[in-house]
């Protein structure tokens, strides 16, 4: 599959499309390999399943690999992951060898030769002691989670790969910790021509809501996100229920799980229990790749949420916003740098706080749409694919044209916007 940059000139405007080729041209060629933890599921793999076209497509030799994992591996990497997460988690002897073994394995199987490694998150870190397939390769670990808090043992037993790297991309300054190993910046992204952004006209939006026994008479309330206790699903339940009882509205839960998170079915039995037999609660456990269904249950909505007790970027809120529908999020992670109180939607902190946002919202729908409008303009702005290839190519240019390591030591470098 590959896309045509010139597509996005209407929505990112040509001088973005134009200075993109610039800098492609300088890196015309160079191969860049990316590995992650799961083919689908997730912001992470949506997002390279649309940048590495994009890359082939301006010129870069882009290539993506997915690390080899059976049930106690991903066992282990979620513990892991709740763990640098700043979650108390019993770690144990076992779940380290766990780790080193399908480590070790990983690094069996590795022999890709790259100039530029892109290495996303915990799982894979370990790849780094595989340097000599390409001894003069530039090695970057892009970290998409918020380890500003974690488990001391956790952090201590990766960080000892980490600092091997050339250099390491945070998605928010927050996130990120002192390391000797610079540092750069680069949100994530949606692209606005992916299935689950495109513009939908009405008939296929009253097909989908009439395909789950929605009545886009009436309001309807989404969350989009994995099965996930980091989500409060059932904070997002409750929530619902206090509204439930002044105002008419309907509650979506729509999500799936994912190859590295072997947490989700039980979370979805819990779900199911907390939901009770409302009628109007419709919890949707939708297979990868239904992206239509999910823009459509988007743009059926009068509001998303974004309940989350930690978050990553959330990218769900992205893609609500570009489709000019208020959200109303927990002040945590990346939700805060999207949502901004007031104007796209409405920052909360408690059950009863987004019950109250909620009723608000319902009370005065031209709100609603004002706070949509705004959200448009604000991933227009910052958060679209065409930002976040023109930071990766800045960032391979950097370190492979130019990077002076003791110029950049311990120095964070701000790309996107």
């Amino acid at each position: 599959m590959s896309f045509n940059i010139n597509d996005y000139k209407q929505i990112a405007g040509s001088n973005e499309i134009e200075e993109i080729k610039l800098v492609a041209g300088r890196l015309e060629g160079v191969r860049m390999h990316n590995v992650n933890s799961t083919p689908s599921g997730g912001g992470v793999a949506e997002i390279l399943a649309r940048l590495i076209p994009l890359l082939r497509g301006i010129g870069i030799d882009a290539t993506w690999d997915v690390i080899r994992g059976s049930e106690d591996f991903y066992q282990v990497t979620k513990a892991f992951h709740n763990a640098l997460h700043g979650e108390k988690i019993n770690l144990t002897d076992s779940m380290f060898e766990i780790f080193e073994h399908y480590t070790n394995l990983n690094l069996d199987l590795f022999d890709k030769e790259a100039d530029c490694y892109l290495i996303h998150d915990p799982q894979p870190v370990g790849l780094i002691r595989k340097r000599s397939v390409s001894p003069a390769s530039k090695w970057i670990w892009r970290c998409h989670i918020d380890v500003s808090r974690p488990d001391e043992s956790i952090w201590g037993f990766i960080s000892e790969d980490i600092e091997k790297y050339d250099a390491t991309v945070f998605t928010m300054p927050e996130f990120s910790r002192p390391i000797p190993v610079p540092q750069f910046l680069v949100t994530p992204s949606i692209d606005p021509l992916a299935d689950k952004n495109k513009e939908l006209n009405g008939k296929t939006v009253m097909q989908v809501a009439e395909k789950y026994d929605l009545n886009p008479e009436r309001p309807i309330i989404t969350q989009v996100s994995r099965f996930d206790r980091l989500k409060d699903p059932i904070g997002v339940i409750k929530s619902y229920k206090l509204v439930k009882k002044r105002m008419d509205c309907q509650l979506v839960l729509a999500g799936g799980g994912a190859q590295d998170d072997p947490e989700s079915c039980g979370v979805l039995d819990e779900i199911r229990e907390a939901a009770g037999d409302d009628p109007d609660i419709k919890i949707l456990e939708l297979p990868p790749f239904s992206d239509i269904e999910i823009n459509a249950l988007q743009r059926a909505s009068a509001i998303i949420l974004q309940k989350s007790v930690r978050e990553g970027f959330g990218l769900t809120v992205t893609e609500a916003l570009w489709k000019g529908v208020p959200v109303i999020g927990s002040a945590v992670g990346g939700i805060k740098a999207q949502v901004i109180n007031g104007v796209t939607g409405y920052l909360i902190y408690s059950i009863e706080g987004c019950a109250h946002r909620i009723e608000e919202l319902l009370r005065d729908p031209e709100k609603g749409k004002t706070m949509g409008r705004n959200g448009k303009e604000l991933v227009r702005s910052r958060f679209l694919i065409t930002r976040h290839l023109k930071n990766y190519l800045l960032l391979m240019l950097a370190l492979l044209k130019t990077l002076n390591r003791d110029l950049f030591e311990r120095q964070i470098f701000m790309l996107s916007a």
